[in-house]
């Protein structure tokens, strides 16, 4: 099978996309990096000297949170989600968008549904504060930040909110080739 049957309908990278896909690459490699760095930073202070960052752990996993909600849509962009795909590369466009709509759309409601959900769950820990960020900024600035744990539960319902956008591009872009295309008289053959 080729690239084009196996990875999902990408959009154009030029304009708000392409400078979309820019700053999550962007984003991907500072987030990597801050982890690498805060993680170095922990173990050469608890196996040099003796003292370990309450903090650090704490901060790695909000940091990697994001990371995943906010690049799951980047990955699914690449094509690099797990799918099962057996039939695509052997039916017509048409029938593999068919096929490709049938899996989407129920995956597109549960999105939705995560992303309402989500949003009234986070809701719920606006008055909730984060506590490695509050023992940080005391540590800096003598007083607490009160940054709401909100901030980490609300990346599920973005990360949601962003993958249903590109499932959703995704699906419309198929369609677009399946039924702008002209007919085949043979499916493609593996």
């Amino acid at each position: 099978m080729s690239d084009i049957e196996t990875k999902p309908a990408a959009p154009d990278p030029g304009g708000i996309v392409g400078l979309y896909l820019k700053a999550m690459t962007i984003f991907a490699g500072l987030a990597t990096g801050s982890v690498v760095v805060i993680m170095l930073v922990q173990i050469v202070a608890r196996y040099v000297f003796n003292s370990s960052l309450i903090w650090a752990e704490e901060l790695c996993r909000y940091i990697l949170v994001w990371q995943t909600f906010l690049l799951i849509g980047i990955a699914y962009h690449h094509g690099e989600l797990v799918i099962l795909d057996v039939l695509s590369g052997r039916v017509s466009p048409r029938v593999r968008f068919i096929i490709r709509a049938l899996a989407t759309l129920p995956v597109l409601y549960f999105l939705f549904l995560l992303v309402q959900t989500g949003l009234v769950h986070a809701g719920r820990f606006k008055a909730q504060t984060i506590p490695a960020i509050d023992f940080i900024w005391m540590s800096l600035t003598g007083s607490q930040a009160h940054l709401p744990i909100f901030w980490i539960y609300v990346s599920v319902p973005v990360g949601c909110a962003i993958l249903f956008g590109h499932l959703a591009i995704g699906l419309i872009e198929e369609a677009r080739r399946a039924f702008s295309a002209a007919p085949s008289t043979s499916a493609t053959s593996v």
